[in-house]
Parts: structure tokens; C-alpha cells; sequence
């Protein structure tokens, strides 16, 4: 349930685009989960030395917070270029508490992946994997896919690693959608990202992503679609600002 929601919210990541808050850009969202709010998403991206910094957190609600209460804080460092430089991922899950910290080195092309127990103090477990020189991380890679104007039909690549597997990713654009969210009503296109069934990640299931049709390109709602036990998760946006 967890990764399939920090999957969505960071799709959610502003973008890069020239109608950006120089100063930064935050949204918040809602999940939902089998017709049921599931969970809250804050985003922002701020400015980070020469580059930017986006932070996500993701707390469960409701029903689910009594199954499996779940407290996470992404942290992703990216340059002006969108290329990955770190990222830390604190979890906070039932009992289980995991820090998992990602490193970049373009150089030598070169990805190394931390993952510690917090209560035990322990690695639990540690290596280095090859990478493009300009890698995206999975909020580098979407704000990526927010700087593109793909007409309806076409598709791209994005290079993206999660620290574990690092993969060329397809994305496409399907049709025109209007959408109904708490923020509003948008005119949009549907875009699906494919990372799930063996490509990024082993889970089987699809991945959709509504944008606005127009400059703003602003992402106003995902939907992943999931085999059982999980189903489908739908976020919403709420409401945007500027930092």
C-alpha cells in the first residue's frame, strides 16, 4: 500500500515550466482507496544552492491509518538540468522505521542505494549500481515529463533508477479528459507511465497521469490500478500555491 502511494504522490511533482513560482511551488492532494480517503500528500519544491529541492510527505488517514499507519518524508535533490543528485526516503510504517539514501556520481555513472533499520541502527542493506551520466531520479524524472509537449498519440523515453534498477521508461499520451477534482474542473490530457509490470518496479498494474491542457501543464490527478489485494488509488489535487 505504501510504495503505491509514494509511487503516485511523486508523480505528482510540480514542474519545471516558465509559469513556476520562481520561489518554489507546493500542492497538497488526496488519496483515495477503494472509495475511501486513504491518505494526505504535501509537495513542495524550493531552491537548493544551484539546483532545487522537493520534499513529499505522505500520512495515511482514516481507516487505513488504524491497519497501518504510514508517516513518510521523500527529500530528492535534482540540478537545474533535472538530473538526479541525491534523495532520502525516511519511512515510518506500523513498527517499521527504514531510511533508504540514494548518491549520484555522474562521473564515474554510478548510483549507490543505503537502506538502514532505524531501530536496530543497521545496514540492512547496501550496494552500487550503473547509471546514465544524467539520471533521473522518480521526481526529476516527472517534472521531465511535465517540460514535455507530447501531442496525443506520441511517446518518449526517460532514464530513471530508484537506487535498485536503473531503466529507460516509457511514457505516452493518450487522450483529451476533462477532470473533476476538489480543486476544480480541468481540461486535460491522460498520460500513462509505464514503470509498473517489470520495467521500474515488479508489481503488476498501470499508471495514469492527468495534466492540464494548457502552459501550465499542472498534474491534477493519478490514477494506478493494481492487481488485489490493492486495487485502484486514485490522488486528487486540493489545492496549489506558491512558496
Amino acid at each position: 500500500m505504501r510504495l503505491s502511494l509514494l509511487v503516485l504522490a511523486l508523480m505528482l511533482a510540480p514542474s519545471q515550466s516558465r509559469q513556476a513560482a520562481p520561489g518554489g511551488e507546493s500542492y497538497q492532494y488526496k488519496a483515495e482507496w477503494r472509495f475511501i480517503h486513504a491518505g494526505d500528500v504535501k509537495l513542495s519544491r524550493t531552491r537548493s544552492g544551484n539546483g532545487w529541492q522537493a520534499r513529499l510527505q505522505l500520512q495515511s488517514a482514516g481507516l487505513v491509518s488504524l491497519l497501518y499507519r504510514v508517516d513518510d518524508l521523500y527529500l530528492a535533490q535534482f540540478g537545474e538540468n533535472l538530473c538526479a543528485t541525491g534523495s532520502t526516503l525516511t519511512a515510518r510504517e506500523g513498527s517499521r522505521q527504514r531510511e533508504t539514501r540514494i548518491t549520484y556520481d555522474p562521473e564515474r555513472r554510478k548510483a549507490g542505494y543505503v537502506e538502514r533499520d532505524l531501530r536496530r541502527n543497521t545496514n540492512i542493506d547496501t550496494h552500487e549500481i550503473d547509471v546514465p551520466a544524467c539520471v533521473h531520479e522518480i521526481v526529476g524524472g516527472l517534472y521531465r515529463l511535465r517540460s514535455l509537449r507530447l501531442p496525443v498519440g506520441k511517446s518518449a523515453e526517460i532514464p530513471i533508477t530508484d537506487g535498485k534498477k536503473s531503466v529507460s521508461a516509457r511514457v505516452e499520451a493518450q487522450q483529451q479528459e476533462s477532470v473533476e477534482t476538489p480543486a476544480g474542473r480541468f481540461k486535460t490530457i491522460r498520460y500513462e507511465a509505464f514503470l509498473f509490470n517489470d520495467v521500474l518496479y515488479r508489481r503488476s498494474g498501470r499508471l495514469f497521469i492527468w495534466l492540464t491542457d494548457d502552459e501550465r501543464r499542472a498534474p491534477v490527478q493519478i490514477r494506478a490500478r493494481l492487481q488485489f489485494p490493492i486495487g485502484t488509488i486514485t490522488l486528487q489535487l486540493v489545492k496549489e500555491e506558491g512558496t
